[in-house]
């Protein structure tokens, strides 16, 4: 980069700006557009395909740069953003007419992805998270604020995986820093959750700020909402009224999924696509509302575990099914609803327009409609709702009063205010429409006192308007008559006080209606900005009442019954359904299951072929008990539960290659979170753990896993496998007992009746669902006789397995040693043991068993 001191005044200017905001692309604004300079011009170019030019070309080295129009830079700008980048936008802050030398320019706001307020990036049912994290003493102080909505929230962390978790919830796409956040940290949630970092110095407090934060309690939140706060504050330099006051919550008051367990429940995002559709969230948006779609989502994120908040949250849903035409009319008045959160923002940020107040003012007169419809179906269950739901009838009347149903989406060209609203304003609208008519009588009305047919009413920059009458007609006007303004070499031009009044009329109409309208609607939205606070709590009300009908809708669509809660950890969930695979395959194909635990019953211990729903079966269970604890009805026949304080999950095979973790470390990992910070009331799906390693390795670890809940965890726990030698558990552990899921051959095919039974399954099934599959036949045909052989006892280090192209079979050679002499009566009672067994009954851990029961015979 050249000197500093070979630049010109403009880049002097440009290079202290840009030294400010090292880690932001500097738009600067230079007339009509707005201009990058050096590094930020080629990667700007290269990132938005825009032609790269260069300043000072004729220099040794010339300064590269690019640009955009101004009125376009928005659509720039979201592409960027969306990308991870920061954008500081510099303008100009001085009049350029009255300024001499340089204008002076200043970063007016810096967009970043945690910071959008409208554009791409902000989706209407998802928030815009921005996240603060600070550290000390081994803890985390966590804060995040959607500044497109004002909310607040703060929490405190133990560990880096509650870091991770809530991070992953939030779906934050930029988290503020401080430098004593551990390295292993900042890496996890980059590699993991491709979030960008940004810096906050030490903060002066002020009184806003302490304002916010008054109600936290917690020293290390505070530290992180300050700096979130003081974050905002540097980055958006405006007002920040809309920003609600912090509040603090516990992740222990809600039901806890870590971060694997949602991506493994699809909660909100599909595995295979990323996106939202096949996932609970997409099942479970009947929502009317962007505000309501987004509180769906936190509600999903963070279900209750606080019986008497479930409970009310079912009484609402199940007076909402009871009143079929009332909850019809209550979705038509949600649909006129519009963003109330996000209006209530762009007041309060400065960008909302005259639009905004015309949807502010429509979802406004909703509230009366819906109010008379909860209270239509009220026998206490929208009683809150119902105090809480203001009307805010003066912001209707003001905003019905003062915006034009026509306004533009600018506010700074006119034409935003109603008539009537303002008499100055009036006047001036007269005076513009009427103008020339006022001078074409004027005209007329002086041609017919003077006499004079020609005489004329014009105007120009200068002189503005004026009566002109040509010199061969000036001896017909009577002396006195009008005041001499100018005189030109054919006419003299004359003006009158009422000339001057109309002229005066007409030429501040031009000039001042336009600047007046703005100031009108600057005074509307402060008075709009006042209620702000109640707006937010309007806006909140409606989000919850949305949902609920949301429910309510589903519940009756697909025939969801209520759950009952209990206290007595019995779970008995007859005929349930996976909520989005019934969804896709429809009623009729889908086939119920039930899911049984008594409170003697801790493990369900389930076996049975691939494909042939176990996987589907676990899911089922963590969504409906998700489903329950939302306040919402489960797809069920009937639904006995109990309250869960976390879900852990297990479920598919999958591997983390950005952090270098093959399948099973990540089965392990997963495995491990269970195990350490499960309780009694926690539930476990554990799906064919040990898969990932030798035979012996993963048999040994899954027995050991289920011995480890049973005798020290007790948590409710499915755990499938395929390793059947662990059916006979049940005879060890008395609160285990085995379910399979039914398959029956016929004609050599395979049927899977996906249908739950008790017992253990009778075999795996592998080859015949790798005939499935569609592999060769000679290949299956090649491992069924493999296994035949296995079976029988027989290995491949000391028998060769028999194939189609051997010609002839090989005789065992190989003779087993003698354990006993021939006349031992110990070895006679052996012996006799031995061949009392039926071997193709035996599972080969009952095979291990009996022969460690020989061999402790023999020892004694």
């Amino acid at each position: 980069m050249p000197q500093k001191t070979k630049n010109t005044p403009m880049m002097e200017q440009y290079l202290s700006i840009k030294e400010q905001y090292q880690d932001a692309f500097l738009f600067y604004r230079l007339g009509d557009f707005y201009e990058l300079f050096y590094d930020d011009a080629l990667k700007v170019a290269q990132l938005l395909e825009l032609t790269l030019t260069s300043r000072n070309k004729n220099a040794e080295e010339p300064i590269p740069m690019c640009g955009v129009p101004y009125h376009a830079a928005s659509n720039y700008i979201d592409i960027l953003v969306e990308q991870g980048y920061k954008v500081a936008i510099c303008e100009q802050v001085e009049d350029p007419k009255t300024t001499k030398g340089m204008v002076k320019r200043e970063v007016i706001q810096l967009v970043t992805p945690g910071t959008l307020m409208e554009g791409k990036g902000v989706s209407a049912k998802e928030n815009n998270f921005l996240t603060a994290l600070t550290f000390a003493n081994g803890k985390y102080g966590l804060s995040y604020v959607d500044l497109t909505t004002g909310e607040l929230c703060s929490t405190t962390l133990n560990e880096q995986e509650s870091v991770l978790n809530e991070a992953s919830s939030l779906q934050t796409k930029e988290i503020v820093l401080t430098s004593d956040i551990p390295e292993s940290l900042k890496e996890t949630l980059k590699t993991r959750l491709g979030v960008i970092f940004s810096t906050q110095k030490d903060y002066e407090p002020n009184a806003e700020f302490q304002f916010l934060i008054s109600e936290l309690s917690s020293d290390l939140e505070k530290e992180a909402t300050a700096k979130l706060l003081q974050y905002l504050s540097l980055t958006q330099k405006r007002s920040l009224d809309h920003i609600q006051k912090a509040q603090s919550y516990q992740v222990d008051h809600y039901l806890k999924m870590d971060h694997y367990s949602k991506v493994n429940l699809e909660l909100n995002q599909s595995i295979r696509t990323g996106k939202k559709h096949g996932t609970l969230l997409w099942l479970l948006d009947e929502t009317k509302t962007a505000m309501g779609g987004r509180l769906l989502k936190q509600w999903l994120d963070r279900p209750l575990i606080q019986k008497s908040a479930i409970l009310k949250r079912q009484d609402q849903v199940a007076s909402l099914l009871n009143a079929f035409f009332e909850r019809e009319d209550l979705k038509e008045a949600l649909t006129k609803v519009y963003d109330l959160e996000r209006l209530a923002g762009r007041v309060a940020f400065g960008n909302v327009n005259g639009r905004d107040l015309l949807q502010l003012k429509s979802s406004l007169e909703q509230v009366p409609a819906i109010r008379a419809i909860l209270q239509g179906i009220d026998q206490g269950e929208w009683n809150d709702t119902l105090n809480d739901m203001e009307p805010m009838e003066d912001l209707v009347e003001l905003i019905g009063q003062a915006i034009s149903e026509e306004a533009p989406v600018s506010i700074t060209e006119g034409n935003v205010i109603k008539d009537g609203f303002d008499e100055q304003l009036d006047k001036y609208r007269e005076a513009m429409r009427n103008g020339k008519q006022w001078i074409a009588e004027l005209e007329a009305k002086e041609r017919k006192k003077t006499g004079i047919k020609n005489l004329k009413v014009g105007y120009n920059r200068v002189f503005g308007y004026y009566i002109e009458i040509t010199k061969a007609n000036l001896a017909n006007l009577e002396e006195g008559t009008y005041e001499r303004k100018q005189t030109l070499a054919n006419a003299e031009r004359f003006i009158t006080p009422e000339l001057k009044e109309l002229e005066k009329l007409i030429l501040e109409a031009e000039e001042q209606s336009v600047d007046l309208e703005y100031e009108l609607f600057l005074d509307v939205r402060k008075k709009i900005k006042k209620a702000i606070d109640r707006l937010q709590h309007l806006a909140k009300t409606i989000s919850k009442t949305d949902v609920l009908q949301s429910f309510a809708v589903i519940s009756e669509r697909y025939q969801y019954v209520r759950p009952e809660l209990n206290d007595e950890k019995e779970l008995n969930i007859i005929e349930g359904r996976h909520p989005v695979v019934e969804k896709v395959l429809g009623s009729q194909e889908y086939i119920p299951n039930t899911v049984q635990m008594d409170q003697q019953t801790l493990i369900l211990l389930i076996t049975g072929p691939n494909m042939s729903g176990k996987s589907t079966y676990m899911r089922q269970l963590a969504l409906t008990v998700i489903l329950a604890q939302m306040g919402c009805f489960v797809p069920a026949q009937s639904a006995v539960m109990p309250i869960f304080d976390r879900i852990f999950t297990r479920i598919g095979a999958s591997d983390d290659l950005i952090a270098g973790q093959s399948t099973f470390m990540v089965e392990m990992m997963e495995a491990n979170q269970a195990l350490l910070h499960a309780t009694p009331n926690s539930l476990v799906l554990f799906d064919e753990l040990g898969r990932g390693t030798a035979t012996y390795d993963g048999m040994a670890l899954a027995q050991a896993i289920i011995e480890y809940i049973h005798q020290h965890v007790g948590a409710k726990t499915l755990f499938s496998t395929h390793y059947h030698e662990l059916t006979v558990l049940q005879d060890e552990l008395p609160q285990l007992k085995n379910i399979h899921v039914g398959a029956v051959e016929k004609d050599g095919e395979l049927v899977f009746l996906h249908k739950m039974m008790e017992g253990p399954a009778d075999k795996s099934y592998g080859i015949h669902v790798a005939k499935i599959a569609g592999l060769p036949e000679d290949l299956l045909n090649r491992a069924d006789n493999i296994l035949q052989a296995l079976e029988k006892g027989k290995t491949l280090q000391n028998q060769e397995i028999p194939s189609e192209s051997s010609a002839t079979e090989k005789q065992e050679t190989n003779q087993q040693l003698s354990l006993f002499s021939e006349d031992s009566e110990l070895a006679s009672d052996v012996v006799e043991q031995l061949n009392a067994l039926n071997l193709m009954e035996m599972t080969p851990l009952d095979a291990l068993n009996k022969l460690y029961e020989l061999k402790q015979s023999v020892q004694e």
